[in-house]
């Protein structure tokens, strides 16, 4: 992977500087930060979208400002699932505006995830993410070129904060990778909204098992059209230099 030129740097850290700014002033003007970052992180940890909902609602009218927060929180700190929020945010909003916040909050956790690797480089991100995590997305940038934003964004499987996080460490640009972000967590960011607006009983898992179908159609036809493109590849080199193929 090529690094960033100096010029992306500069406006990465500049970047990062308003936000840890505006996060500072935010905690000075919230006395409860520490206790609210606790009661967040008991609530992700849990992994029940249930306790997830329970905590944003009793925010009352803040709970859309709450809901961005968990999802920033959970951007910085990895290993969190983001896929709770989703559901959470749905039962509570509703599919559509439920997933329209979730969609935008994730959006900004990614630029910020982002903009945190480029700013600070890969010694700090390996203590965000773990140095085995970053080097499996790394391996995603070598495996797809291009393309790696938008198949890793499709493919359910795949960390999204760590793969942001690798994004920032290469020469791609930040429009581009908000783009193919954007893009790419939609289908999934639909899904989930749609499952979490039925969140109640029996229809959660039909619609959890319906989402898992979905994923896996994902998996399957990107897993194809990948296949399709190494063998073309594979023919074409051979064509090219025959004596290596005997």
């Amino acid at each position: 992977m090529t690094q960033p030129d100096r010029r992306h740097l500069r406006r990465a850290r500049l970047a990062l500087a308003v936000v840890v700014a505006a996060a500072l002033a935010a905690w000075l003007w919230f006395p409860g930060g520490r206790t609210f970052l606790q009661q967040s992180l008991t609530a992700l940890a849990s992994l029940d979208p249930q306790q997830v909902r329970g905590f944003i609602a009793a925010w009352g009218p803040q709970a859309a400002l709450v809901s961005f927060a968990l999802m920033i929180l959970q951007a910085i700190v990895a290993p969190l699932p983001a896929f709770l929020i989703t559901l959470a945010n749905a039962a509570l909003f509703g599919a559509f505006w439920g997933g329209a916040l979730s969609w935008f909050s994730a959006m900004v956790g990614a630029g910020l995830c982002f903009c945190i690797a480029r700013a600070l480089g890969r010694e700090v991100v390996e203590k965000l993410t773990g140095r085995a995590v970053l080097r499996s997305a790394d391996g995603y940038f070598t495996r797809f070129g291009p393309q790696t934003i938008l198949v890793c964004r499709l493919l359910p499987f795949v960390p999204f904060d760590p793969v942001s996080y690798a994004a920032g460490l290469t020469s791609l640009r930040f429009w581009p990778f908000m783009l193919a972000t954007g893009v790419g967590q939609l289908p999934a960011t639909i899904v989930y909204s749609w499952a979490g607006s039925l969140l109640t009983g029996g229809t959660f898992w039909l619609a959890t098992g319906l989402s898992l179908l979905f994923a896996l159609a994902v998996v399957i036809s990107i897993a194809k059209n990948i296949y399709r493109e190494r063998h073309k590849r594979q023919g074409t080199e051979a064509s090219r230099y025959p004596h290596e193929a005997m």
